[in-house]
């Protein structure tokens, strides 16, 4: 390339790797350059090129489960985010298994990423201890570690939980079931927490019974049969469901019973999704702030990855949404 433009490849460097300002490289050098790489379908060496200079402009993404709406939708506006800076993104997902996890971390160290943007699993501590030992940066999203100096962007999810089942609660209903996953993250314990003192604050006594607790992965499966049977059993006037996801097998659930929402049942869910606005009648939620979540995290990432001073932690939770709808239609509506 450098050849057929009549200038040195140190010249044709400075220009792919965004430094022909910093270089005083005249700009009509550059859009040659520029355009001559596009015509050749010039494709950088980026792991070359962080042995070079130590970086190599690429964010690793983990999540738990990239075909789940919430997380598709955050790494896309995470990718598009990145863009704007100069960034591409490489994602993955654990299915919330630490094994994998850590696999996942291991790989991603090896592609000498400059960043992490991770959804930790349970038991994650340790690994994440060492990357910021190794002084690189890691923000986490959608939930956080206690006790670790790391930086995280996450919705408020107990207020969240809080809100919904208070909801319920008003339109007239006592008997409100929780169905959540049996994971110990964090996110999961504040929902939980946040429907145990909506009920508490309004003199509704807890019952485990209405407490459904669903495995994550392949067990997800028979999640609708296992919410039909506790409508069958405990025949609760109300559920909220503390994942989109799950929400989606208890309409299914419902359906399949013969059941009206919110006739016979009203119910509720934590996350947003389409099927939620198109659903007839439509589904009540909390929805969170996905773009602004998304955009917090690469903006912190981005500042902590270009720093020269010493990293600070910030630790942000924003405020999740009630979004009503006819599911949870009060009794005198319904």
């Amino acid at each position: 390339m450098a050849d057929r433009l009549g200038v040195s490849p140190t010249t044709v460097s400075f220009v792919l790797n965004g430094k022909q300002k910093e270089k005083r490289i005249s700009e009509k050098v550059a859009k040659r350059i520029i355009a001559m790489a596009k015509k050749l379908k010039y494709e950088p060496n980026h792991m070359a090129r962080g042995l070079r200079t130590g970086k190599t402009k690429t964010i690793g993404l983990i999540v738990e489960d990239i075909s789940n709406h919430f997380f598709a939708h955050i790494a896309k506006v995470v990718e598009h985010r990145a863009l704007l800076h100069g960034y591409r993104v490489l994602y993955c997902s654990t299915e919330d298994n630490i094994k994998k996890a850590r696999e996942l971390l291991q790989m991603l160290k090896y592609r000498q990423v400059d960043g992490f943007i991770i959804t930790p699993t349970a038991s994650l501590e340790n690994e994440i201890s060492m990357l910021l030992e190794e002084k690189r940066p890691v923000v986490l999203i959608d939930r956080y570690l206690p006790g670790l100096p790391v930086s995280y962007v996450i919705a408020d999810n107990f207020t969240g939980s809080y809100q919904a089942v208070t909801h319920l609660i008003k339109q007239g209903y006592r008997k409100i079931g929780f169905i959540t996953t049996t994971s110990g993250q964090m996110q999961m314990k504040s929902r939980f927490d946040g429907y145990q003192q909506s009920l508490h604050d309004r003199g509704i006594p807890y019952n485990e019974d209405l407490v459904l607790r669903i495995p994550f992965g392949g067990a997800r499966s028979n999640a609708p049969r296992t919410i039909m049977e506790m409508l069958e059993k405990q025949a609760p006037e109300a559920l909220f469901f503390a994942t989109n996801y799950l929400g989606i097998c208890g309409i299914e659930g419902i359906k399949k019973l013969g059941m009206r929402m919110p006739g016979n049942v009203a119910i509720a869910s934590f996350d947003e999704h389409d099927l939620f606005r198109l659903h007839d009648p439509g589904i009540t939620c909390i929805a969170q702030p996905i773009e602004r979540i998304a955009r917090k995290v690469v903006d912190i990432l981005v500042s902590e990855m270009e720093s020269e001073s010493d990293r600070t932690t910030t630790q942000i939770m924003l405020p999740p949404k009630l979004v009503i709808r006819g599911s949870s239609a009060g009794r005198n509506n319904s």
